[in-house]
């Protein structure tokens, strides 16, 4: 017979085996489990950082993107809004204003002794005559009105004691991103300057300034027509002939309105004739008043200008 300390009773083997067991499986259990919060208090948190800061980021990147979309809606909306009333205020003006053209030759300005010269082409055109009465009634800052050949340059010019209102305002004074027409303030069109210049916003949809791009192109230069500029005044009709197109970086040189000296004119107008680009020219000379159209090429700051003469006038 077995001693009593090697007896183990039956019904208790299966228990003390268990017993062992779950023992050994809590011990497991615990280890696994004490592995298992090392383990998430090691990567779990960062993982949720740099997600939040992820999705922090992804929520600027949405939002910012969604207010340059929005400001760019705003702003090509108020551009071509702009532009609809500029061409409606336009149209008006068209619709109510008498324009005709009237044919006799006037008073040659300047003309010179070569009878070659285009110069007598162009005092052959008729004048563009208007009729300021409706135009004077609505603004009373008109001067003139301006026609040029196969471009959409047909407007009243206005003038005030600046160069900035309108920039910003149209013909019926009314707030305008697109501007109008309008003379420099230095000029008077009843006393000519040395130079009378007359400015216009270059809008992509050409209307104002806009389409004086088309004169860079070759095809619209190959067409003499196209060299005139008519300018009616409430006291006179004007014709005058371009002699110089060209790009240019804003500068104030080309918009000087008169000179000291006929030495400074002469060395303007040589600069100013140097840099044509188009394919037909005529001489200047210090005797000839000039006018000029400038309107912007760019964002850049770039210039689109167009010099010509005075060649024939007409009293009213």
């Amino acid at each position: 017979m077995a001693s009593d300390q090697n007896y183990i009773p039956r019904h208790a083997k299966g228990n003390i085996k268990k017993k062992n067991n779950h023992s050994h499986n809590n011990i497991h259990k615990s280890t696994s489990s004490n592995n298992n919060k090392n383990k998430k208090v090691k990567i779990k948190p960062r993982k949720k950082k740099k997600n939040k800061f992820k999705n922090f980021l992804s929520w600027i990147f949405i939002i910012l993107c969604s207010i340059t979309m929005i400001y760019s809606l705003i702003e090509i909306g108020t551009w071509a809004y702009d532009n609809f009333k500029i061409k409606k205020i336009n149209d008006d003006i068209k619709d109510k204003t008498k324009i005709k053209k009237k044919k006799g030759k006037g008073d040659l300005v300047n003309p010179p002794d070569d009878k070659e010269s285009d110069y007598w082409y162009y005092v052959g055109l008729p004048f563009y005559e208007v009729d300021f009465n409706e135009l004077l009634k609505k603004n009373k800052d008109t001067v003139a009105f301006i026609h040029m050949e196969n471009t959409n340059i047909n407007y009243p010019v206005v003038q005030t004691n600046n160069n900035e209102y309108y920039l910003k305002h149209a013909f019926n004074k009314s707030s305008n991103s697109a501007g109008w027409v309008f003379m420099d303030y230095r000029n008077n069109v009843n006393n000519l300057s040395d130079n009378t210049v007359i400015y216009g916003h270059g809008r992509l949809d050409k209307t104002v300034f806009g389409s004086l791009k088309d004169s860079l192109n070759k095809s619209w230069q190959k067409n003499k027509d196209n060299y005139a500029i008519w300018l009616s005044t409430p006291k006179e009709n004007m014709v005058w002939q371009i002699f110089s197109i060209y790009t240019i970086q804003s500068e104030s040189y080309y918009i000087t309105t008169s000179f000291n000296s006929q030495e400074a004119k002469q060395k303007w107008l040589d600069t100013m004739k140097g840099r044509n680009t188009a394919i037909n020219t005529t001489n200047v000379n210090i005797n000839d008043k000039i006018l000029t159209l400038s309107t912007c090429q760019n964002n850049e700051g770039g210039r689109i200008v167009v010099h010509a003469k005075l060649i024939k006038r007409q009293k009213r």
